[in-house]
């Protein structure tokens, strides 16, 4: 550790997914923003300085400790690249002492990437938002309202451990879910697939089910799983979906670290056949229980204690390296079929909206969840995000279908679109991670050679 730089240390979701960083479980996700012009860089070059003097622990470089990770500062920049290869890659920040953030541009595409190590969603919107604020202030020499106030103790708080209580039980671990046995593609290639709902309609549908937009997009999840495993005559197991939830919305925390733990509604088929009215109408129940403090309390109690556990604690970190993916993978990732992240709304002052025509925001990829999902609204429509690293599409093409038969049409965008994703090149030197497979198995796959 050097003294002479400030460092911080990892919150409790942060020490678990420094330790399984690979080449398939990534830990970054992303969230892009399609500007009505292109990107000037010059201009977004500027924006970032001025982004990370207000919040000076996203430059950070991962170190290793004799017994965890930490975060400490950096003089390294952070560069801003050209988009050139499939999103939530890995990019080796915690082997090149990069910080494990990179801005992304493509056209009038401008991509936010973070490790779930610095933040999760909520922390990375926020940087985003007075990303775009600098951006706009510069290029169209206005003044936009964002609170730019200074709160380092609050904002790097671990905020587990701050709403932890001993004396509370912890919750027990889960049975064994259905997984998706689909066949990986090559060099942990990462698909997208993008609906683009409108609304106000999907508003409406789900009040129409007396639901939220969180449980509607649930229940049809675990619906269309269902439907798979019947069609391919899988062996049925639980269908388990790990849903994320921002606890800023329960606890008074204003970090900018990780903040929330997962809920896992789950249909067993093994139990009979379960009709979609059925499946929403348990979604709903589960989730509100769920989200209850009563009931996130001991999901707290138990990651947190985990980490705290005297023999576990003494453990260096490189025995760490290796038990972590696998204790990750046994009491995580197997206990639940798929992941679905709802970022919720995503408002922006009018100075910058005026100036978006859509969003995106990708989850992160998994070795043990092959294909995951992400939410978010902004205006006047909602879209909704595979990520997947498989080659099959049953998944996306299932659910698509379900919300057909709900009247709920949509636009799609995937990794095929050239307008929104690059076409890569064989002679681009800057390529990474293999690229040279990545670029032929795009090509392949895609019909473009």
């Amino acid at each position: 550790m050097n003294l002479n730089k400030k460092w911080f240390k990892l919150d409790n979701a942060g020490k678990l997914y420094s330790s399984t960083i690979s080449s398939k479980a990534t830990t970054i996700f992303r969230i892009s923003v399609y500007l009505k012009q292109n990107i000037n860089i010059n201009i977004l070059e500027i924006s970032l300085k001025n982004t990370l003097k207000r919040y000076p622990y996203f430059k950070v470089r991962l170190k290793r400790g004799l017994f965890w990770y930490y975060l400490e500062e950096t003089d390294k920049n952070i560069p801003i690249q050209k988009e050139t290869y499939y999103p939530c890659m890995n990019f080796n920040f915690k082997k090149s002492k990069s910080v494990p953030l990179r801005i992304l541009y493509y056209n009038n595409k401008l991509s936010l990437e973070m490790s779930h190590v610095l933040t999760d969603g909520n922390g990375a919107i926020e940087f985003l938002k007075l990303l775009l604020a600098q951006y706009f202030e510069i290029k169209d020499q206005i003044k936009i309202n964002i609170p730019s106030d200074i709160q380092i103790s609050e904002e790097t708080e671990d905020s587990f451990q701050k709403y932890y209580k001993r004396k509370i039980p912890g919750i027990k671990i889960g049975k064994t879910a259905f997984h998706f046995s689909f066949k990986k593609n090559k060099e942990s290639i990462y698909s997208v697939t993008t609906a683009k709902i409108e609304t106000d309609k999907l508003l409406k549908k789900s009040k129409e089910l007396s639901a939220s937009i969180t449980e509607l997009i649930t229940a049809l999840q675990i619906n269309s799983i269902i439907e798979i495993i019947q069609k391919n005559k899988y062996k049925k197991r639980p269908v388990s979906i790990n849903i994320p939830v921002n606890l800023r919305n329960i606890y008074p925390s204003k970090t900018m670290k990780n903040f929330f733990i997962s809920i896992t509604p789950t249909i067993d088929p093994r139990l009979g056949e379960f009709t979609f009215d059925e499946i929403l109408q348990y979604t709903k129940n589960y989730i509100r229980q769920n989200t209850d403090k009563k009931y996130l309390n001991p999901i707290i109690t138990r990651n947190v204690k985990n980490q705290k556990n005297i023999l576990f604690s003494i453990f260096p970190l490189k025995i760490k390296d290796i038990g972590m993916p696998y204790i990750y993978k046994i009491f995580g990732e197997k206990n639940y079929t798929t992941g679905f992240s709802n970022l919720g709304i995503l408002k922006f002052p009018e100075q910058i909206q005026k100036n978006i025509e859509e969003i995106e925001v990708i989850p992160p990829p998994s070795e043990g969840n092959l294909i995951k999902s992400a939410l978010i609204t902004n205006g006047k429509y909602t879209y909704l995000t595979f990520g997947n690293l498989t080659k099959d599409e049953q998944f996306e093409t299932t659910f698509l279908k379900n919300l057909e038969k709900l009247n709920l049409n949509y636009e799609l965008n995937t990794t095929k679109n050239k307008e929104k994703y690059p076409i890569f090149k064989l002679n681009d030197k800057k390529q990474k991670n293999n690229s040279t497979n990545i670029i032929l198995e795009f090509q392949k796959k895609f019909h473009l050679n």
